[in-house]
């Protein structure tokens, strides 16, 4: 394996560290042009163009999880001279991502039919293309990740956010309804993808060497098919309600989802594309130094992450008249719920990137399988018994009460050890509580009307009690005089 210069655990942390400021700032921003996109489009289509874009939505987020079997993440821990592999690697790749496409062109009106939407078909057809580019691109993308260059990643993202914003917008306001969304995301891969592609600095090579293929493939297959199934269940939703409700209502369900998936989208994506990486470099020089790892990793989380979580819950009905207006009103009570969701999702995320990176890969599977069993029916029932947010009910009450104790199940058995993290949630809970209280309560007392104050005021109220109340005395005394100093 090709051995980072003084490859400890703490020279480790700083490289994953850059990645991960990188990773930040890129998501940062391309969230912030998503959420302003967003805004556009949502005044420009209706929620059925939404529903529409939910089912290739659905399609092309489990296709782009399994497009390659696993073989860019595979690359990414590569123990041995990663040179060796990557010309196999590129053609297994590729080969796999036009075997899925071709697969999902032929099933696509199936998929749509299950959905609830057959006048989906087209857009599953273009949008699910974006994985042939992903596919030729992935083990130059994987290679970045590997040398923790995530500012070269962050670029090549932002250049094809700005063709998405550009293209989708234009068609949107041309009447191209949900064709918009699809368009400009495969403009955006295209871009991002010949940008990944000169800047990995690898020479073009393909190449088949079957036992370093069996190697990949055997890593790989158990990788896809865990993130695979989370993909299709973190999707479970869109194709549930498309079916039991229609597109409308599939459209109200997509614009929440979309507002819980902002945290997760910004600090998620940062975090995982270091987490594999270094997580698997901890492994492989001191086991122990993973459990620590994931024990200090663990509360951070949840810390940054609750109280963005309960002002989105709390506030969820003036939040959504206030962003996207009174016509999707109907999203504030699913919004509500996935509130709930976005946390354990990212948990589940930070336990899945542990365990790929020891090489239980299988252990992801059947964490997902767990979760599946219990969400499926949730879901199903959820939506016939009280509609959109039925589903969302049974999505956060299954994500709660099976993919958490699903997912410390497995750490543990994959020799992660636990011990010591649940004090450490203890304070950031309760925390999370109190600020709850204050924002229902503020809320209440400005009564309906004007979101804008409701938000600032109950919204700013229930962070400012959090942070006094999250972080101790002792850390906000040395914060203080620190923010205060003259920069010199």
């Amino acid at each position: 394996m090709e051995r980072v210069q003084g490859d400890t655990a703490g020279s480790i942390g700083k490289l994953a560290g850059r990645g991960l400021r990188w990773g930040l700032f890129g998501n940062l921003v391309t969230r912030v042009g998503s959420f302003a996109m967003g805004l556009v489009l949502a005044r420009l289509l209706a929620p059925e163009d939404f529903g529409l874009y939910a089912v290739a939505l659905a399609a092309t987020m489990f296709v782009m999880s399994v497009k390659d079997v696993g073989i860019m993440a595979a690359v990414v821990q590569w123990r041995g001279r990663v040179e060796d592999v990557t010309p196999t690697a590129t053609l297994v790749s590729f080969v796999t991502a036009m075997a899925m496409y071709g697969l999902f062109w032929v099933g696509a009106p199936a998929f749509s039919q299950l959905a609830g939407s057959e006048a989906a078909t087209p857009v599953v057809r273009l949008l699910t293309a974006v994985i042939l580019v992903e596919g030729f691109t992935a083990i130059r993308s994987a290679m970045l990740l590997r040398r923790f260059q995530q500012d070269v990643l962050t670029k090549a993202v932002a250049a094809g956010f700005v063709v998405n914003a550009g293209v989708a917008v234009t068609l949107a306001a041309e009447g191209a309804g949900a064709y918009s969304f699809a368009w400009g995301q495969v403009a955006a891969a295209v871009v991002t993808g010949v940008i990944v592609l000169f800047a990995a600095r690898m020479p073009i090579r393909v190449g088949f060497d079957a036992p370093t293929a069996r190697s990949l493939i055997a890593f790989g297959i158990p990788s896809a098919a865990g993130v695979g199934l989370e993909s299709l269940l973190q999707n479970a939703g869109y194709i549930v309600v498309g079916n039991v409700m229609g597109a409308s209502w599939l459209g109200y369900f997509l614009l929440a989802f979309n507002v819980s998936s902002w945290v997760p989208g910004l600090v998620g994506n940062a975090v995982r594309n270091v987490a594999i990486p270094g997580f698997s470099r901890l492994a492989e020089e001191r086991p122990e130094a993973l459990s620590a790892g994931v024990r200090k990793a663990v509360p951070l989380l949840v810390t940054a992450v609750l109280p963005l979580a309960v002002v989105m819950g709390v506030l969820a009905h003036p939040l959504i008249s206030f962003l996207y207006g009174d016509k999707w009103g109907q999203s504030a009570g699913v919004l509500r719920w996935l509130a709930i969701v976005m946390v354990v999702r990212m948990l589940a995320a930070l336990a899945y990137d542990a365990l790929t990176s020891q090489g239980a890969t299988g252990s992801t599977v059947w964490m997902n399988l767990g979760f599946g069993v219990a969400l499926v029916p949730a879901l199903i029932l959820g939506a016939h018994l009280d509609g959109i947010r039925g589903a969302a009910i049974g999505q956060a009450a299954v994500s709660l009460l099976v993919m958490l104790p699903l997912a410390a199940f497995f750490l543990r058995r994959a020799g992660v050890d636990l011990r010591g993290t649940l004090p450490e949630l203890v304070r950031p809970l309760g925390a999370g509580l109190l600020a709850a209280g204050v924002a229902a309560l503020l809320d209440r007392l400005l009564g309906a009307g004007d979101p804008l104050p409701r938000l600032c005021v109950a919204g700013g109220g229930a962070l400012l009690v959090y942070i006094l109340a999250a972080v101790p005395v002792t850390q906000l005394r040395r914060l203080v005089p620190s923010l205060s100093k003259e920069p010199r």
